[in-house]
């Protein structure tokens, strides 16, 4: 069926088709005409001034490595109580402000007398301060598990227990040096 209407169509436009040979010279004249527009072009090309569009890929490449690298060097976002819930939130804030003040009564009472004990509790904060980042590191891991929020809930209510206990070591500490002292005289 192709045929049929290619043929027709060159049968229709048969006599329209340009069958006279080209003039002598045609060439060299095609040629000339070639060189003179090739000239012309690359006195355009020169006038447009700077060729910025190398710079400007050398620069889209540097910008998609630097939103590579810091997108790939950032650590993972770590979750803390606070970010549980609002009532974490609350219960966070609540145990840190106590254990500041607890701190803060602590390092009141340093003296001669108390400050092994002082410095004894201190280490003991200091490591379950270090086994919290391990549970906020789990927390992450886990996806906000409820045993993992307990056990730092947990850690919180331990080192306001040891702040209190060593509070009260050193008051009866006190106690016993001001009985001790009545005695002597």
């Amino acid at each position: 069926m192709k045929k049929d209407s290619l043929e027709s169509l060159f049968d229709n436009l048969k006599d329209q088709f340009d069958v006279e040979t080209p003039q002598n010279n045609h060439e060299q004249r095609f040629l000339e005409k070639l060189k003179a527009n090739d000239t012309t072009s690359t006195k355009i090309k020169k006038q447009s001034g700077f060729n910025w569009k190398p710079y400007l890929a050398i620069a889209a490449t540097i910008v998609i490595c630097f939103g590579l690298f810091t997108t790939l060097q950032q650590p993972p976002e770590e979750f803390d109580l606070a970010s549980v819930s609002a009532e974490m939130s609350e219960t966070q804030n609540f145990f840190t402000v106590t254990i500041e003040n607890e701190l803060k009564k602590l390092n009141k009472e340093r003296s001669p007398l108390t400050e092994q004990i002082i410095s004894d509790a201190l280490i003991q904060i200091q490591l379950l301060e270090t086994d919290y980042q391990k549970l906020k590191t789990d927390l992450t891991e886990s996806g906000k598990n409820q045993r993992v929020i307990y056990a730092m809930i947990t850690n919180f209510q331990t080192r306001i227990d040891i702040l209190n206990t060593v509070l009260e070591q050193i008051e009866t500490v006190k106690q016993f040096k001001s009985n001790s002292n009545e005695n002597i005289l």
